[in-house]
């Protein structure tokens, strides 16, 4: 009888154990999806931002590429590669202008194109507000001592008060570092904390 028990007691301490290691497999594979679409949202937003910009500047350059072919221009503009195609099948007299609007759409795509990695650059360095993962990773590399994402969240929420900074985002942002090796992960007891790398080392 008393093997049975010891036998069951042995079974289920495997399964606690077994669990608890899918539960903290799961939750790390969570944060690390989470924090890789912070990123993405922010990227999405400085494109945004971005093209906002470019569309000014265009405005501001008088640039009109739709005077030059009214109908055209938004499908021409949207798909590049069937313009080749028009100007094949379509007749001489057009072939002319298509090649010439091409022309025109091709000049303002390059100047789109060059423009467009400036801009990203310039308008994050013009705005002076560094992404999350820039501010997390400075903070940690500023302390000398291991930090939770509380303490984290906490210290660049007084800094930056008008990023409404929250705990689990900033969790997230500090797993996304440790998976990329820019951050390191320590447990004491039940709490995780965060340091540098050069920190930790």
């Amino acid at each position: 009888m008393s093997d049975t028990t010891i036998a069951g007691t042995e079974l289920t301490s495997q399964y606690v154990a077994q669990v608890t290691s899918d539960l903290e497999r799961n939750t790390k594979e969570q944060e690390r999806i989470s924090a890789e679409i912070a990123t993405l949202q922010e990227q999405l937003t400085a494109l945004q931002h971005d093209h906002s910009v470019l569309v000014n500047v265009q405005q501001a350059l008088g640039i009109a590429p739709a005077q030059v072919q009214p109908a055209a221009h938004p499908d021409d503009a949207a798909v590049p590669a069937p313009r080749k195609k028009a100007s094949a099948e379509s007749g001489a007299g057009k072939r002319t202008r298509v090649k010439q609007a091409a022309g025109t759409q091709r000049a303002t795509t390059s100047e789109t194109s060059a423009d467009r990695k400036p801009p990203h650059k310039d308008t994050a360095a013009r705005a002076g507000r560094p992404t999350l993962v820039e501010l997390v990773r400075g903070h940690l590399t500023e302390q000398s001592e291991p930090r939770s994402a509380a303490e984290v969240a906490t210290a660049l929420g007084k800094a930056h008060s008008e990023r409404g900074i929250k705990t689990t985002v900033v969790r997230t942002t500090l797993e996304g570092l440790v998976a990329k090796n820019q951050a390191r992960r320590t447990k004491q007891g039940a709490s995780v904390f965060y340091t540098a790398p050069d920190t930790a080392e």
